[in-house]
């Protein structure tokens, strides 16, 4: 019962915010409707309405007075001001005002982007230079200018490889004496979007083969680049494997004896489950799952891709991890636009990526605003017991955003638990962070659909807590009234035995309380219905 109420308590929602030209429907003591609030929820619940007696303009207008005082009471009785409801309206406020802090434009371009990243593949090396993570403009600078100076070492002759393995600092581009491991030299093979780190994807797809990129910065450092190779993706496939470890002659007698047996018509599946020594893998039949070009090892992935026809399998190759034989299960060529646009968007929507249409936002807003920093008040900026400064030395504004006024006492309680980053930088997000706050403060005077939404959700939730305190509770705990009402309604039930009916006795006791409250709260109001405008509508609708 509760939650049809709820859900009727919604479609019920109005907006105060309605065209300045409106005509006024109905006065409250004193408050007006317009027409057009009244129009907007009745035409909202149309469609839902079955029969022309429920679509009476007269009964709808007639309940969506006892909607208006009951919304009046929940505001009289402060249910606004209860910690749930503000934490409740926050939450929501949040969610729905997260697709205005997306710039759409920019996000289709992300799309368009990953699309053409997915479609075709980079393969590219790279050299990077670390940073600490709490860089100072000093940090920067020195990583920067080291890494410069590794692309002219590059640009003169030397080969990118050897200047790599000599001084990247990914580990995987030296050889490492202890293992036996080889280094790559900074090869990273072929790769396509979501691969790697955003920025570096960039770089990777913005740089010509054979060119030496800029140096750019990732969360790890800064990186050159070089673009070896570029070409159309084969897709993902799926494929089943047999591993022997031991990368010995001995280990590749095995193996050919197992291919042997293959050419011999015996089944791949029970040759995995008899010799493979890849564990993960043996009790499935040595199945793999998907994978695209790349993301094995290189003479796993080209022996693999190198397949045509479905249940294909390789002749025994060797990687580091032994002697494989791979059976080709099933390809994914890759789709069209059309159909992986959707995914795309919400492999986007849930990728770092993400943040740059935010940026996008903050940008125009920084253009659209007027901005203050002020100098003076920045200076606690240089205290280097920012933290500790107290409260009553901090009521200086340190930024205006049109007329709306920030204190330095903001910007410390932004910063009290945010120690991994330079100050310089905690105050740049600081003033995003309020611009879009101010954003997001002022939507419902920029945005009437955001409006409509909040305010019918705001008043929703407010009649909910009252329908709780007023009928739902009452008719739960009020045994005794319950009785009563069962007893002096007796003749509407076939039994006198309440327990056997007490579900239906609690709906009609509960539409008895209501409509008794209804009844009283009209009576301690004024209500004045405009009823030229009334036979307007009746005439507009052609239903009484």
């Amino acid at each position: 019962m509760k939650k049809i109420v709820l859900l009727f308590v919604l479609s019920l929602s109005i907006s105060t915010f309605a065209q300045k030209k409106d005509k006024t429907l109905i006065t409250i003591d004193g408050k007006k409707t317009t027409i057009s609030e009244f129009k907007r929820i009745y035409e909202k619940n149309l469609d839902a309405i079955d029969n022309d007696e429920a679509k009476s303009v007269t009964k709808n207008l007639e309940l969506f007075i006892n909607y208006k005082l009951k919304v009046k009471e929940a505001y009289s009785l402060k249910l606004d001001t209860l910690p749930s409801y503000r934490r409740e309206m926050e939450t929501y406020k949040n969610q729905l005002s997260a697709p205005y802090l997306q710039d759409t434009t920019y996000i289709d371009k992300l799309v368009k982007d990953a699309y053409f990243r997915t479609k075709n593949q980079v393969k590219a090396k790279h050299i990077l230079i670390r940073m600490p993570r709490e860089a100072s403009p000093k940090d920067t600078l020195t990583a920067y200018n080291k890494i410069f100076k590794l692309r002219e070492k590059i640009l003169k002759g030397e080969k990118f490889e050897t200047v790599a393995a000599q001084f990247s600092e990914d580990g995987s581009a030296k050889d490492d004496a202890k293992t036996g491991r080889k280094g790559n030299g900074g090869n990273l093979g072929y790769f396509s979007a979501f691969r790697m780190v955003y920025p570096f994807e960039v770089a990777a797809y913005s740089t010509k083969i054979g060119e030496i990129s800029m140096p750019f910065k990732t969360q790890f450092g800064y990186h050159i680049m070089q673009v070896d190779d570029f070409k159309e993706s084969k897709g993902e496939i799926e494929a089943a494997h047999i591993l022997i470890k031991d990368k010995s002659d001995a280990g590749k007698k095995i193996a050919d004896d197992i291919y042997n047996k293959l050419v011999n018509k015996e089944s791949f599946e029970d040759l995995t489950k008899q010799y493979s020594e890849d564990t993960g893998s043996k009790k499935k039949g040595g199945k793999l799952g998907k994978f695209s070009e790349g993301r094995m090892v290189k003479p796993f992935s080209d022996a693999a891709f190198s397949l045509e026809k479905i249940n294909d399998f390789s002749k025994p190759f060797k990687t580091r991890f032994g002697w494989h034989i791979v059976k080709l299960l099933k390809k994914h060529p890759i789709k069209s636009f059309d159909e992986m646009k959707k995914g795309l968007k919400a492999k986007i929507k849930k990728s770092s990526r993400m943040q740059l249409s935010e940026k996008a936002v903050v940008n125009t807003l920084k253009n659209k605003y007027s901005i203050i920093e002020f100098e003076k008040a920045k200076k606690i900026l240089d205290n280097k017991n920012l933290r500790a400064i107290p409260k009553d030395s901090l009521k200086n504004t340190i930024i205006s955003i049109n007329n709306k006024k920030i204190a330095q006492e903001e910007f410390i309680n932004y910063i009290r638990n945010r120690r991994h980053l330079p100050v310089y930088k905690l105050f740049e997000m600081f003033k995003e962070d309020q611009i879009l706050t101010y954003y997001k403060e002022n939507l419902i005077y920029t945005e009437p659909e955001y409006a409509y939404t909040l305010k019918e959700y705001e008043d929703g939730l407010l009649l909910f807590e009252l329908m709780q305190q007023k009928i739902w509770n009452k008719s739960s705990n009020d045994t005794i009234g319950l009785e009563k009402y069962f007893k002096t309604n007796l003749s509407n039930y076939k039994t006198d035995d309440l327990k056997s009916v007490k579900g239906q006795v609690i709906n009609d006791y509960q539409a008895y309380l209501e409509t008794k409250w209804i009844a009283d709260l009209r009576k301690k109001s004024s209500i004045k219905v405009n009823k030229k405008q009334l036979k307007k509508l009746i005439k507009f609708y052609g239903i009484e």
